[in-house]
């Protein structure tokens, strides 16, 4: 694991031979599947980018067709990571770990932390391959401040919190942003989503934010929910949409700041708390919940 100053943080241990390649000229592995879409890919499709495959951009398309919405959830949730992460900044905190980071594209973690605070420690955390192998190939081309990834699993906190790259990076005696956006709904109630969080939590010190968002039923119409739940069965992960009642639990006992837990876009619209008229053209479709919590 290497620390320095202005230069991106390679996690050797889970490399497991993929290479280094820059963002123009990355090619996917030969035994990578890219007939199943992929869920961080469909985002990318969603955000206008290009790092997806053609199962990514027609269960994409499927879904949109069902909520024509979802491109503008993935900008504005894109804007809320921005906002909660100079928030955060704001507050002094300067270790961030962003779990099921997705492709870390413009507006990614890292790049929001360090243009506040460029000694911001960030590790970026994925259980896809591809994801993880890409992250890395945009921080070489564009290294700056102390970012590290990590090849490891929600499901298995305990394995994300014991992994060295988190300890060589991340002290857990000091605050932390702990960040999950848009990745819960992708964790089944089965799977114990509400236990993985609270492992999360309890090991942060007082001082530290969570920052989620997390897609719900309760500003789609039933068809459309049922319609995006049906598509995302094909995918890497299902669906699992929760209204605000099966979100709120997520933050445990910590503090919210305002405005609290509220439909995506209405996180601190921007730095001057912009009118609702403001907002996008729209918005009142974005179907998800957003907020940020501090430990007392």
């Amino acid at each position: 694991m290497m620390h320095h100053e202005d230069t991106a943080a390679v996690d050797q241990d889970t490399r497991t031979g993929w290479e280094w390649a820059r963002a123009d000229d990355w090619q996917p592995p030969s035994e990578l599947d890219t007939g199943i879409p992929h869920t961080a890919r469909m985002y990318d499709y969603y955000l206008g980018g290009k790092d997806n495959f053609e199962a990514d951009r027609k269960a994409a398309q499927a879904a949109i067709a069902a909520y024509p919405a979802l491109p503008l959830l993935a900008r504005t949730n894109r804007q809320f990571l921005g906002r909660a992460v100079e928030f955060a900044a704001g507050r002094g905190i300067r270790q961030f770990v962003d779990i099921g980071t997705g492709i870390p594209t413009v507006g990614s973690t890292s790049e929001v932390a360090q243009r506040v605070a460029p000694d911001a420690r960030v590790v970026y955390v994925d259980n896809d391959p591809i994801v993880a192998t890409h992250a890395r190939a945009l921080l070489a081309g564009h290294p700056a401040g102390h970012t590290s990834v990590i090849e490891a699993d929600l499901r298995d906190p305990e394995a994300i919190l014991r992994h060295s790259a988190l300890g060589a990076a991340i002290d857990l005696s000091q605050p932390v942003a702990l960040m999950l956006v848009a990745v819960l709904h992708f964790i089944r109630d089965e799977e114990g989503a509400q236990q993985i969080v609270r492992t999360l939590r309890e090991v942060l010190a007082p001082g530290s934010a969570l920052i989620l968002s997390h897609g719900s039923p309760d500003f789609a119409s039933r068809e459309s929910a049922a319609e995006g739940t049906r598509i995302y069965r094909s995918a890497s992960a299902p669906l699992v949409l929760r209204p605000r009642a099966g979100v709120e639990p997520f933050f445990g006992d910590f503090e919210f700041v305002g405005p609290g837990l509220v439909q995506l876009p209405l996180w601190r619209p921007t730095a001057g708390h912009l009118r609702t008229t403001e907002l996008p053209e729209g918005w009142q479709d974005v179907s998800a919940y957003a907020g940020v919590a501090l430990k007392p």
